[in-house]
């Protein structure tokens, strides 16, 4: 993966429930576009879905195109990390995404607990251990203007043995340019999150609700005044896609709502 030129992946969120097969009919559709694999995000927003590893072998077996883990503090105590860190290496999965993992929700904290007894330098060492190229989250939470901070952060996980970082989604090219500059000394690959808009609700919610997330106020102008949101969102996607070819070690594009035919127009 790190050896390519521009590197295009596509996040995949797991089913709900025991049974793929609807997902990866999906996936074996997008096969013949011009990317290089596929991330699966674990329990994403906290909830439960289809174990992220199980899922990874099974994509790729079916389309034939690597499939990266993501893995999460949150989830497991170290003995588990390790576990699951062998048994992907065992599956044949060759690279993983590190993260702390999305915070559980208040009103979900009285069953559901967080584990974290390793942090993510801590994960992302392990990981290197075990022999997977490794890759971390940058999250500069814009919301609070958090850039310098999450410089630090990234520089830390650098150290700690980080190979490649992923950007939360990216809307404008000022914010790419911002992101671009300040990580210019870090010498790793950074790759641009990308995630089309469906709606004016949709980027409203994302913009004003989903940390790390902010939508432009004139991309949501845009969104509203579209005959068709979809085809505008999808405007935006090949925008940053470009934008991303310019500044970039590649793109991780993340189709909301497993609206995987957005990729034709965004590929």
């Amino acid at each position: 993966m790190l050896n390519e030129k521009f590197v295009i992946t596509i996040e995949v969120v797991p089913p709900d429930g025991p049974d793929p097969s609807e997902l990866l009919k999906a996936l074996g559709k997008l096969a013949d576009l011009a990317f290089y694999g596929f991330s699966v995000a674990t329990n994403p927003v906290a909830k439960p879905r289809m174990s992220a590893m199980a899922l990874c072998a099974l994509i790729q077996r079916h389309t034939g195109k690597p499939a990266i883990l993501h893995l999460t503090t949150r989830d497991h105590n170290r003995l588990s990390l390790q576990g699951e860190l062998w048994g992907a290496r065992a599956l044949g999965l060759q690279t993983v995404m590190v993260a702390t993992g999305d915070f559980v929700a208040l009103k979900d904290r009285h069953h559901t607990t967080t584990v974290r007894d390793a942090d993510v330098y801590d994960l992302v060492g392990m990981a290197r251990e075990a022999g997977f190229k490794t890759g971390v989250v940058f999250d500069t939470h814009p919301e609070s203007n958090g850039l310098p901070q999450a410089v630090g952060h990234l520089k830390r996980k650098v150290d700690a043995g980080a190979q490649f970082a992923v950007t939360q989604p990216v809307y404008d090219d000022a914010g790419a340019d911002a992101i671009a500059k300040a990580t210019a000394d870090i010498n790793i690959p950074m790759i641009m999150g990308i995630l089309p808009l469906r709606t004016p609700r949709h980027a409203e919610f994302l913009h004003s609700r989903v940390a790390g997330i902010a939508v432009p106020e004139t991309l949501r102008h845009r969104m509203h005044a579209a005959a068709d949101p979809v085809v505008e969102g999808a405007a935006n996607a090949r925008e940053m896609l470009a934008i991303a070819r310019q500044r970039f070690a590649g793109a991780c594009i993340m189709p909301p709502f497993d609206h995987y035919e957005v990729l034709d127009e965004i590929l």
